[in-house]
């Protein structure tokens, strides 16, 4: 009995490593390689400080609405552009949150949206430019929950809303004569990532959420994104381009349910 007294702090002890160990695993594990492995076909990745920039709080007032910044860094005399960016939140469970084409000749250089984040982690931006080659920035972001979060607006509310989509376009300080622009397609949609509980039935809400959308100016490629669960409720996209002359912008967006939701507007009169 004596003997078996003496080994109980030993085995304590031995049990307070082993039960420790999964959390420092955790907190030291990096998903980072596996996703470029995975998803990027494990393709060299150059430093992109000088290429893209990414711009997140540090802390997120709301985890389910974190705003995100990509902004092209390139300069005007570079001969490169950026074909695609896409958007890697590390650590949330679909950890690619979406990305982003962009058209060839709308020279967009400033993308923002609003998303989801589920952990304290890093996330990165992919630029993949003309050259072929991927360059990648990130920062780090504090928050958690996001992808669980409740959605803000009542389910019957959520559907009234579905599909609606409003345009809006901001006054540049550049001349009046500048053919630069700076837009916002908002959407109307629950966006719902499939980690979310009907507080009622508690039960699962099913994954639904914008999987396209296609921007462009006439018939001209202005923006297409490609979607993910981490992109926030009520989808926000605002953005820069250069003015092709057109008279009308155009979207289309789809769903995961096969929904497809299109509207255009007269570039000179923005609105609903």
């Amino acid at each position: 009995m004596m003997g078996c007294t003496r080994r109980l702090p030993l085995i304590a002890a031995l049990l307070g490593i082993a039960f420790a160990l999964p959390a420092s695993a955790e907190e030291a594990y990096d998903p980072w390689p596996g996703l470029v492995q995975d998803s990027f076909s494990n393709r060299p990745m150059n430093d992109g400080n000088a290429v893209i920039a990414i711009e997140m709080p540090y802390r997120a007032e709301d985890a389910a609405i974190v705003p995100v910044t990509l902004r092209s860094k390139l300069s005007p005399g570079d001969a490169r552009r950026i074909r695609s960016i896409t958007l890697v939140i590390d650590r949330n469970p679909a950890p690619m949150a979406a990305k982003f084409e962009l058209g060839a000749d709308a020279n967009v250089t400033e993308i923002s949206t609003r998303v989801r984040v589920n952990n304290y982690t890093d996330v990165h931006a992919v630029a993949e430019l003309s050259d072929g080659q991927l360059y990648v920035s990130k920062t780090y972001v504090k928050a958690s929950g996001g992808c669980s979060a409740p959605a803000g607006k009542n389910a019957e509310e959520a559907q009234n809303r579905l599909g609606q989509m409003r345009y809006r376009q901001f006054a540049r300080e550049e001349a009046p004569a500048s053919r630069i622009r700076e837009a916002q397609i908002m959407i109307g949609h629950p966006n719902n990532s499939g980690l979310q509980m009907d507080q009622v039935t508690q039960l699962y809400i099913p994954a639904f959420f914008i999987n396209q959308l296609k921007l462009t100016q006439d018939d001209s490629p202005v923006l297409s994104m490609e979607g993910g669960i981490s992109i926030s409720e009520d989808p926000n996209l605002r953005f820069t381009y250069v003015s092709n002359g057109a008279k009308r912008f155009r979207a289309e967006a789809k769903d995961t349910d096969g929904h497809v939701f299109r509207n255009e507007w007269d570039v000179e009169k923005p609105g609903t």
